[in-house]
Parts: structure tokens; C-alpha cells; sequence
């Protein structure tokens, strides 16, 4: 039986994910990408348990620590099979779209891992720095088109289109 702490940190470290985790979707809904909010709000949350349940064997003493790092190596080897599925390519033009959100998925799923070990300092800077990424990632892609590579304002629409 875990104590009434243990109970209050582990939902702690849960909400945390979830949260976590629909920020980074609203953003992901907002732009009309294929996850969005429930999505990566799942995402999150099941890193975080996965993290936590490696990581509750050592803290009734039946377990060493490798176990968190093995449920850590299945999420993200398992994630990527989620990121993967949103990732198309256009035979007919050869245009790649969906590496932003499959990135997103991945990024979310090592956030949601971070809550379940507790890191809220990191957890916290390390989604705004997602959400600034994701946010002005697109402006300054455009903007070092514009500068370095001379594209027109339609060809940099249509590289920014297929790349998220």
C-alpha cells in the first residue's frame, strides 16, 4: 500500500504530464495538425506511468533502478511507432509532411517520461521551449529562406505546408 504522499505525488506527476501534454496538442490542434490535444495529452500520461511503474518497484524494494531506464528505452522505442504513422509522403511530388507533429509526439512522450520522474524545473522549461519552437520555428525558417536560399513568398508557403 503506498502512502497518502506517494499518492499525492503520483497524481502530481500525472496532472503534470497531462498538462503538459495538451499544451503541446492545443498547439499541434490549433495549427490543424492530424494530434492535438488528446492525443499527445495520452502520450504524455502513459510515459509518465510507464516511468512511474519502473520506478514504484524500487520504492517498495522490489526492484533496482535499471527498471526505470528499460520502461524509458520501451516508450520511446514504442513512440516512435506512433510518430511514425503521421509522417506521409506525396508520391507524386516526393513532399514529406508530418515530421513536426511525429517530432512533437516524440518530444512529448520524453516530457511526459520527465514528469514521471519528477524533474518539474525541467519538465516546465523544457516544454516552453517546445511550445517557443514550435511557435516561431516556422518564422524563422521563412525568414532564412528568404535571406540564404532567395525563395519567393509561394515557394517558401509550399516548403513550410509540407514540412509540418
Amino acid at each position: 500500500m503506498i502512502s497518502h504522499v506517494q499518492l499525492l505525488e503520483a497524481i502530481l506527476r500525472m496532472v503534470a504530464a497531462v498538462l503538459v501534454g495538451c499544451i503541446v496538442g492545443l498547439d499541434r490542434n490549433l495549427h490543424g495538425k492530424p494530434t492535438g490535444v488528446k492525443t499527445l495529452g495520452l502520450v504524455a500520461l502513459g510515459s509518465c506511468l510507464v516511468t512511474m511503474a519502473g520506478m514504484s518497484f524500487e520504492l517498495h524494494g522490489f526492484s533496482d533502478s535499471s527498471d526505470a531506464g528499460r520502461a524509458i528505452q520501451g516508450v520511446i522505442t514504442g513512440i516512435g511507432f506512433l510518430g511514425a504513422g503521421v509522417i506521409l509522403q506525396d508520391r507524386a511530388t516526393g513532399r514529406i509532411s508530418g515530421l513536426t507533429t511525429a517530432a512533437s509526439i516524440w518530444v512529448t512522450a520524453a516530457l511526459g517520461i520527465v514528469c514521471g520522474i519528477g524533474a518539474w524545473q525541467i519538465a516546465g522549461i523544457a516544454t516552453a521551449l517546445l511550445l517557443l519552437l514550435l511557435s516561431v520555428g516556422g518564422s524563422i525558417e521563412r525568414a532564412l529562406h528568404r535571406r540564404w536560399l532567395r525563395k519567393s513568398p509561394e515557394e517558401q508557403a509550399a516548403v513550410m505546408r509540407h514540412d509540418e
